[in-house]
């Protein structure tokens, strides 16, 4: 079993896919701060490779920037064609409010595709106060959040075909 370094500076274990027949994943990015989202994608996609995920069973989509990955993430879970859905933003602190509002869009968003239980959509999300502290979070000294989020893919997509099999 592979691991990867988690934020925490502690090994986390990549999990095995349940139904690797079914499984698909959707990784969803804002372009916006492009240097870090990039990574953290590359991260969810390296994690996705080591669990032995094919390049058919995950699809890519970009999008501006982080307040649109919530409708992004609506679309994919209402296409009922994945079995997690992961959104990767990342929203560095300003002089302005700004910062405040798409946090608070991106997560409440996200909260809220999660409690209609039909998708998981994982937060891969940095929200951070400056570039240095992103970059550590992207592939740095605390490992890869992007990473990190593609494990919480693969756990709550297990618990999704738990959750079927014993109805």
């Amino acid at each position: 079993m592979s691991t990867i370094l988690n934020t925490n500076g502690q090994s986390l274990d990549i999990p095995e896919i349940s139904d690797k027949k079914n499984f698909r994943c959707h990784i969803i990015y804002a372009e916006w701060n492009p240097r870090i989202t990039h990574a953290l994608r590359d991260g969810a996609l390296d994690v996705l490779h080591k669990a032995n995920v094919g390049e058919k069973e995950i699809d890519l989509s970009a999008v501006p920037g982080t307040v649109e990955l919530v409708n992004a993430a609506a679309a994919s879970v209402n296409s009922r064609r994945y079995s997690a859905v992961i959104v990767i933003g990342c929203v560095i602190r300003g002089d302005t409010p700004h910062f405040d509002y798409v946090c608070s869009m991106a997560a409440q968003g996200t909260a809220t595709l999660n409690a209609l239980g039909q998708t998981p959509v994982i937060f891969g999300v940095l929200t951070v106060e400056n570039e240095q502290q992103a970059l550590d979070r992207a592939g740095g000294i605390y490992g890869n959040k992007g990473a990190e989020a593609a494990v919480a893919a693969i756990d709550m997509a297990n618990f999704h075909t738990t959750m079927s099999d014993k109805r």
